[in-house]
């Protein structure tokens, strides 16, 4: 059987600005890029944690450790550390998951069932940091059964469970006995997957060697590395002085190497989303007339044609129009005229400079996005220029996430999410009023009693029909409703060093990590001959 055939699950490590130091990761036949048997590539954000007890790697894009299940290139989920998909009881509520025999973390211990039972106990413990334990709130019990067997009871049937399997599974040996939030682990991760971490220089670069007793084969590039890169411009400059392999970059950079024959260009469809958040606190942005002329003032197709270039489609919420799960009839014209009609009824009248007023309330806010990022630049002073036309003033800034998070209870932000695994994903953790205001989750802080119930509907259904009615109810409510404007879906552009046979891609989510590149599968690659 080949490495292949016999994958397992892809990475996610991301990252954001390459020193010079990084080439020193290259074959000592090359100076500039990794060579043949190394690969350096440039990514835009860096995890706070390699821990998977903390939440690395939890949606299966982890190059160190592997989950239960992964997703294969058309996004199908398929055995990695079990031995087959788990067989489900009749009322939805048992998942049962037989383990694949002979694998080893990479210290050279076995995989117990012990280690599975471990892993989803230490995450659902009150004490642990791990800001994502709330994805797993359906898990009644897990428990060993046997030294190859592991069962998961639920407290209510959850449609996307079997998804979140793909979460990675860390050693009781390793990661035991030791304070889960602080310890060794933290830093030393031991797992199962086809690479080990060699070193981490926070703000530079993570680095990895291949796993010579990976179960799946070990990989033919040997060497890995991350470069934290987060402005986009510095990425397109270190790829094109030869500093590095690989990198995502936005369409206008991505097409200044279209003449280089010795790299290629790969486009990659995403269920990334760019939306600007409409703060429930904010004195104007709470007001629904402004959401709805907001959301009607912007002109994505402009957006998609000048800021994408064509690499994206409208977006009209997190859902996008080619999914399944998309609720056909919600999207929205571009319709300047009712917007501006929609203010004079609510009150909102143009002032003497252009921007609207209502008791006294200027119709001004402030948006921001975060430093570095080119794309939410482009869209928030898109977004911006819209909304003047409304006579609404949108007052563009930027800032690193430290500066912007404490602001986002009262001014918009523009936010990207997106995740093609289920629906619950994206629309719970963005709309649900229980999260209202749970870090990066309900940004807007937004609360709507019938989204609240059709998002508990859909999560709980196990029937395809029932939650897809659920979710189109969550989608018609966004219209009438808004409580974010989403602009674009964008399709992620990649520009590769053509040095390797192997290089694809899935359908992506938000993030801009290792597992959402074409390399998400580089254990499976091979150089060109």
């Amino acid at each position: 059987m080949t490495a292949r055939t016999i994958r397992t699950v892809a990475a996610a490590v991301t990252a954001a600005t390459l020193l010079a130091g990084a080439t020193a990761c290259s074959t000592p036949s090359d100076s500039k890029g990794g060579g043949t048997e190394a690969l350096v590539v440039g990514i835009a954000n860096e995890p706070e944690t390699l821990n998977p007890l903390l939440g690395f790697g939890k949606d299966g894009n982890s190059k160190i450790f592997e989950g239960l299940l992964r997703h294969d290139a058309g996004m199908r989920l398929v055995p990695a550390l079990a031995a087959a998909l788990p067989k489900v009881s009749d009322d939805g509520r048992t998942y049962t998951y037989p383990l694949r025999r002979g694998v080893n973390f990479s210290d050279g211990e076995p995989l117990t069932a012990d280690d599975v039972v471990f892993t989803y106990q230490t995450i659902l413990d009150k004490k642990t940091n791990n800001p994502s334990k709330g994805e797993l709130d359906a898990i009644e019990s897990v428990r060993a059964k046997g030294d190859d067997t592991v069962v998961f009871t639920l407290k209510y049937p959850y449609a996307a469970f079997a998804e979140r399997t793909v979460l990675p599974i860390a050693p009781e040996h390793a990661a035991g006995g030791q304070n889960v939030n602080t310890g060794p682990f933290n830093t030393a991760p031991v797992g199962t997957g086809p690479y080990m971490l060699t070193h981490w220089s926070k703000g530079e670069k993570i680095s990895f060697k291949a796993n010579p007793h990976y179960w799946g084969g070990t990989p033919k590039v040997k060497k890995l590395t991350m470069a934290i890169i987060k402005d986009d411009d510095m990425r397109a400059t270190r790829l094109r002085s030869g500093d590095l392999d690989g990198a995502i970059l936005p369409p206008n950079l991505a097409k200044t190497f279209a003449k280089d024959k010795s790299k290629r260009t790969i486009t990659a469809k995403t269920t990334d989303f760019r939306a600007v958040t409409l703060p429930t606190d904010n004195e104007v942005t709470g007001d629904t007339a402004v959401r709805r002329a907001l959301d009607l003032a912007v002109d994505r197709r402009a957006m998609v044609d000048a800021i994408l270039e064509g690499a994206g489609t409208e977006a009209y919420g997190p859902v996008p129009g080619g999914s399944r799960w998309f609720a056909k009839g919600t999207e929205r014209a571009h319709d300047l005229a009712q917007a501006q009609r929609i203010l004079d009824e609510a009150g909102w009248k143009p002032g003497e400079d252009g921007v609207r007023e209502k008791d006294g309330q200027p119709a001004a806010f402030t948006l921001w996005y975060p430093s570095g990022d080119k794309l939410r630049q482009e869209h928030a002073l898109a977004f911006a220029a819209d909304a003047k036309k409304a006579g609404i003033k949108a007052t563009v800034q930027s800032g690193t996430w430290e500066v912007i998070e404490p602001r986002m209870k009262k001014d918009a932000v523009l936010a990207g999410g997106g995740n093609p695994a289920d629906p619950d994903f994206d629309l719970y953790n963005l709309l649900h009023s229980a999260l209202a205001g749970d870090g990066f989750n309900n940004m807007a802080r937004y609360a709507n009693p019938d989204v609240d119930r059709a998002l508990e509907e859909g999560r709980r259904s196990g029937d395809q029909a029932e939650r897809k009615r659920a979710y189109d109810t969550v989608q018609r409510e966004l219209e009438d409703d808004p409580g974010y404007v989403f602009l674009t879906h964008v399709d992620h552009r990649y520009v590769m060093r053509d040095a390797w046979d192997g290089p694809s891609t899935q359908v992506e989510p938000h993030d801009h990590g290792l597992g959402a590149g074409p390399w998400w599968d580089v254990e499976d690659w091979a150089p060109k001959r």
